[in-house]
């Protein structure tokens, strides 16, 4: 399919979660009140985002057909870094060590999370890659064990079986395989360093100006990146208007995600963002569907385990969501 048809295919997309946006804002004065979900400006960005995020996957396949992968990743990155710097010239006077240390550590990340997940674009289909990048949601509590010693609850530990349930049933030419492919088993640590990401940026929310750790952040993963091309063996591509429309576009799309993330995670809580997150792989399937690709029965029931994983994951006992909640009337009436 040629960019043509697949940025049409974008533009129709663009219109549904501004519809079902406005469908949801518009139910506040309706008759069905207590069973209406609410959306908020920062959880319809988030929305908006997370269909672009969807459709990515997509354009970067197509891009890689004039370009290796972490020259790509390279150029995209310093295309966002560049367009979200010309807009916060005077934030950047007062950038701080701490927000120097905070955009390197998440840069790094995004590096790794995006530069493996573009090598396995090489060779499996974008929505496939879509489906198991979903995975970093389940290994958010799964690193947060391991790392910090923080053993995940009962619902983060049932949607971990089902991620790697519908792993299995994903991966493989037929499905139900352990025998992963290069191209499943770059994108699976892809999403292992995603997951990174997710808990840095919860890390430091809140603790620095947006702006300018996101400049900063995707600035590194653009050097990284660019770095990478030497060990890795790329050859630099030749110019090609392909190439340099597609850095500019998707670097665009990088930093209008990036800062969204940043900015909305402020004030929406991490369950509504995830449940908001669990639809990107879906927008993924779409767009990969209305480019042709088909994949098995068997494949597509694993997508959907994954999906719901997402979903169960950020699910909490009433047990657990009673605690908090007297937690937190505890921490106001100290303060």
């Amino acid at each position: 399919m040629g960019l043509r048809s697949i940025l049409l295919s974008f533009g129709a997309l663009c219109v549904s979660p501004l519809v079902a946006c406005k469908v949801m804002t518009t139910l506040k004065s309706s008759k069905f009140g207590s069973l209406r979900s609410r959306f908020s400006k920062a959880e319809c960005v988030l929305v908006l985002i997370t269909m672009v995020w969807g459709v990515t996957f997509l354009l970067v396949q197509h891009a890689l057909t004039a370009s290796g992968p972490m020259f790509f990743v390279g150029l995209r990155f310093a295309a966002a870094a560049i367009i979200v710097a010309l807009f916060s010239l005077r934030s950047l006077r007062g950038i701080t060590r701490f927000e120097l240390k905070a955009g390197f550590f998440i840069g790094v990340a995004i590096m790794l999370g995006y530069g493996l997940q573009t090598i396995g674009l090489q060779t499996i289909p974008s929505s496939q890659s879509a489906f198991i990048t979903a995975l970093y949601v389940p290994f958010v509590p799964l690193l947060q064990w391991l790392i910090m010693g923080r053993r995940p609850g009962l619902m983060p530990s049932i949607g971990i079986v089902m991620a790697f349930t519908g792993l299995m049933l994903l991966s493989g030419p037929n499905g139900a395989s352990l025998d992963f492919s290069d191209g499943e088993i770059a994108t699976l640590i892809s999403a292992i360093a995603i997951a990174a990401e997710i808990i840095l940026i919860g890390a430091y929310a809140g603790k620095v100006d947006v702006r300018r750790v996101t400049v900063v952040q995707l600035s590194t993963a653009s050097i990284l990146s660019f770095l990478m091309v030497v060990p890795t063996g790329e050859a630099i591509p030749d110019f090609s208007w392909l190439l340099l429309a597609s850095a500019v576009g998707l670097g665009a799309a990088s930093a209008m995600i990036q800062v969204a993330m940043n900015w909305a995670q402020k004030s929406v809580s991490p369950t509504r963002a995830t449940l908001i997150y669990a639809g990107e792989p879906v927008w993924a399937g779409i767009a990969g569907r209305l480019a042709g690709e088909r994949l098995p029965a068997i494949a597509l029931l694993g997508a959907a385990l994954i999906v719901a994983a997402v979903i169960v994951s950020e699910l909490k006992t009433k047990g657990k969501a009673s605690s908090e909640a007297d937690e937190k009337q505890g921490n106001q009436a100290c303060d």
